[in-house]
């Protein structure tokens, strides 16, 4: 129906102005069990209408929580008296952008299914229950279930149109162990990805080989040991390089980023990293398969390409909106999201990934004689400057090749252009997650990932 009231919108979009009509759901489900008790459950929606307006360089931008024909006409009259608005109090117009880059329509990619909240309970119950008979000498343990997916549909005057669903759902399971001295431990596991909750979760055998390796690992963590502070040689697990490839690199080239100063500025054609090192934000398909979090068609209607952005340790490119493409003379490879109806695009990552090299996993720890193999992140931060701080929430020590004992919590930190020039070996294999928010002004869900790399790191210690 919204896609019939927009084909009417658009003999209104005002000639000679860049227009781009938006509706948007949103649906968020939560239940969480601790230790066999249901702590949450809930769900909701969110919808509404939004519509930007661009002409000479300015921009308007208008929302409203309804979706019909009238609030269709209401947002984009709302945009378009706002950018008259700024007209006659700004002496400086801002970047006006190019011609269109192509139009057309983006087909529908998938189909959105919802589950009913008794059948995710069910599920998440059954899950708690195996847990709670298979691992009886666990301290806690916690299943939450999550699920969130944006439904849009956009339709612009210069650019693509099209009708697209990011669902996304995991369970993440949560054990619990004290040491010997009393101190809790705990790790815990994202299960699931990209869909519905039937894609993912009508057969749980098939994540309880990933339960094993989440009680082992905080067996080990209840003997563990704190790491030697120190600069250090480790091997990166791939979900820690993707918080890197996140955190300390992809937001220092995100153009906008760039403009507020960020170290990718002065960085652009010059060498950030050892050859083999390359960096790619993909938008929907790695390898011929989906991406774990598929972007088809950005909310300015850019048709989504993945965006290159280091190669063989260069700095390439930057992720752009349509404005920054202009400015920076870039084309748009379809960044710009908003995370709700109401949120104005932002320039944001989609999958980004750090390439797989020749080495294995197992050629990669026999070729360290002290070190440590760092393998969860439970947090992270770095500034625009690619100084960094993340926190390590598994990880072992390397001893002549071998592992030894877990770790502690501990960090580790540096400067995300540096590190990566230290970068000598990297795995054959990526490892990939969606399960992710970016904080960046708004939430948006993001997928991150990449090989094992062997690096030399600033650790921390008790």
């Amino acid at each position: 129906m919204l896609t019939d009231i927009f084909e009417k919108e658009k003999a209104l979009f005002e000639d000679g102005a860049q227009t781009v009509l938006r509706a948007q759901e949103n649906r968020n489900r939560a239940v969480r069990i601790l230790k066999g008790n249901i702590t949450a459950n809930s769900r909701n929606e969110s919808r509404g209408i939004s519509a930007r307006v661009g002409k000479n360089g300015l921009f308007g931008f208008a929302s409203i929580a309804e979706c019909s024909e009238e609030a269709a006409k209401k947002v984009l009259k709302a945009a378009s008296d706002n950018v008259k608005l700024m007209a006659r109090h700004t002496k400086n117009a801002g970047i006006v952008l190019p011609p269109s880059y192509g139009t057309g329509t983006v087909p529908l990619n998938r189909k959105l299914v919802d589950a009913e909240q008794k059948r995710i309970i069910d599920v998440c119950r059954q899950l708690d229950d195996y847990i709670a008979k298979k691992y009886p000498d666990l301290e806690s343990r916690m299943v939450a279930y999550t699920e969130d997916s944006q439904d849009r549909i956009v339709y612009s005057s210069d650019a693509y149109d099209g009708h697209l669903l990011t669902p996304r759902c995991y369970i993440y399971v949560t054990m619990s162990l004290k040491t010997k001295e009393g101190t809790p431990v705990e790790l815990f596991k994202a299960l699931g990805g990209f869909g519905c909750f039937e894609d993912n979760f009508s057969d749980l055998e098939q994540y309880y080989p990933e339960l094993e390796t989440l009680y082992k690992r905080v067996k080990d963590k209840a003997e563990g040991i704190y790491a030697e502070a120190g600069y250090k040689t480790v091997v990166l697990g791939g979900m820690m390089g993707g918080m890197l490839a996140h955190e300390a690199v992809g937001h220092t080239v995100e153009a906008d980023l760039v403009m507020g100063g960020s170290v990718a500025g002065p960085n652009l054609g010059k060498k950030v990293a050892s050859d083999l090192v390359n960096l790619t934000d993909f938008a929907h398909t790695y390898k011929g398969e989906l991406a774990p979090l598929p972007v088809y068609l950005d909310d300015e209607g850019i048709k989504a390409e993945d965006a290159v952005l280091i190669k063989d340790g260069i700095l390439t490119g930057y992720m752009n909106s349509r404005e920054t493409a202009e400015k920076f003379g870039m084309k748009p490879a379809g960044n710009a999201r908003g995370w709700a109806f109401s949120d104005e695009p932002l320039i944001r990552m989609r999958n980004t990934c750090i390439l797989p090299g020749t080495s294995t996993v197992e050629e990669l720890i026999e070729s360290v004689d002290d070190g440590y193999y760092l393998i969860e992140s439970g947090n992270g931060q770095a500034d625009l400057t690619g100084e960094f701080m993340f926190g390590v929430t598994c990880g072992y020590e390397i001893k002549n090749g071998k592992l030894g004992r877990a770790l502690l919590d501990t960090t580790v930190s540096g400067v995300a252009f540096e590190m990566l020039k230290t970068v000598d070996m990297v795995s054959n294999e990526v490892e990939w997650s969606s399960s992710g928010f970016c904080g960046k002004k708004q939430r948006m869900a993001v997928g991150m990932g990449g090989p094992h790399m062997r690096c030399k790191i600033m650790i921390g210690g008790r």
